[in-house]
């Protein structure tokens, strides 16, 4: 009968060790990350597809953690959509969603509106996160287009150039 009792509190207690144990996190946590040759042909797409709509602009790739990876500028872009390249890809990778959405909702008077007043986020559509396979990769930001909706459209397209290669 003893024997009995001390083999169910032994399985009690393995049932329970084993449950703690299921729902402990690993102690590392692995990640994807674009390479830079990657991010050098999101760029060069983007900034090919603003050429050829006869926009002069800058393109910048960031990683998933807001880090440059790339910036290109084309010859006649102005000086100011380098770093507003940069921040619109930092604003959209730091927010995970893309600027054009955060513009939509940091209007004045929006709850959220104090965001605008942050270093760095830039909220002009331009910036779009890069995505592949359900993770979050890293953004591409574009300046210098006329509008930001035209900025987008050429962020697409540098995000399109790459997403066969990332959706692994």
């Amino acid at each position: 009968m003893m024997n009995k009792r001390l083999n169910a509190v032994i399985c009690a207690a393995l049932l329970a060790a084993h449950a703690v144990a299921a729902q402990a996190q690993e102690a590392t946590h692995a990640v994807k990350m674009m390479t830079p040759e990657t991010a050098l042909k999101a760029a060069q797409a983007a900034l090919k597809k603003c050429r050829d709509d006869g926009f002069q602009v800058a393109v910048a790739v960031v990683d998933r953690s807001g880090i440059t990876q790339v910036v290109l500028r084309d010859r006649f872009a102005g000086p100011h959509t380098l770093s507003t390249a940069e921040d619109k890809a930092w604003t959209a990778v730091t927010f995970r969603t893309n600027t054009v959405d955060i513009d939509r909702v940091t209007q004045p008077g929006m709850q959220q509106s104090g965001v605008r007043h942050r270093p760095r986020v830039v909220v002009i559509a331009g910036g779009m996160m890069i995505e592949g396979a359900g993770a979050l990769l890293g953004a591409i930001g574009v300046s210098g287009a006329p509008r930001g909706d035209l900025d987008d459209v050429c962020a697409k397209a540098g995000i399109a150039a790459i997403q066969d290669s990332v959706d692994f």
